[in-house]
């Protein structure tokens, strides 16, 4: 069908089937295996970013796609996707999210410098024309796993624009 990303462990996917990251992590190798892009999603839940476990949240979800995709990680996207803010009509300042891509980065170096300093990390909270700019500004911001605005072809061009 000419695809060449898939998205896997998005938050509904993660809610609705509870998959869990091995989960997310032999489907992303499934995807490599077939020549494709995994974008691999990790995001918090609004229960667990209010308890101040946010960044071990994801950092533990980023640990498990490390541990098992090892040197294939570098073939693949990770995309943030603060649950609290999908959908909800609640978006993460440009700063939380730099904040949380900076942690993500940085793990990531831990693992290696090279695949921290060439793995995309998109940002898919949310993303809409009025936020895309400022987020997209963002040194650790590498794009966005556009959601609802991607069904208004208008919206869709301003956010391709930013």
């Amino acid at each position: 069908l000419g695809c060449r990303y898939v998205i896997v462990g998005h938050s509904e996917r993660r809610q609705m089937h509870h998959e869990v990251d091995e989960v997310v992590a032999a489907k992303a190798l499934q995807v490599l295996d077939h020549g494709m892009t995994p974008v691999i999603c990790v995001g918090e839940t609004a229960d667990e970013r209010n308890s101040g476990r946010a960044q071990e949240v994801v950092c533990g979800q980023i640990a498990k796609q490390v541990s098992v995709l090892q040197d294939r990680l570098a073939d693949c996207l990770i995309a943030y996707e603060p649950v609290w803010a999908i959908g909800t009509g609640k978006v993460a300042s440009a700063d939380i999210a730099q904040d949380m891509h900076r942690h993500i980065r940085l793990q990531l170096a831990e693992f290696d410098l090279d695949v921290a300093s060439h793995v995309g990390i998109l940002y898919g909270g949310s993303v809409n024309p009025d936020n895309a700019v400022e987020l997209f500004a963002m040194p650790d911001i590498d794009g966005g796993l556009v959601g609802g605005a991607s069904l208004n072809p208008q919206d869709f061009l301003a956010i391709c624009q930013a």
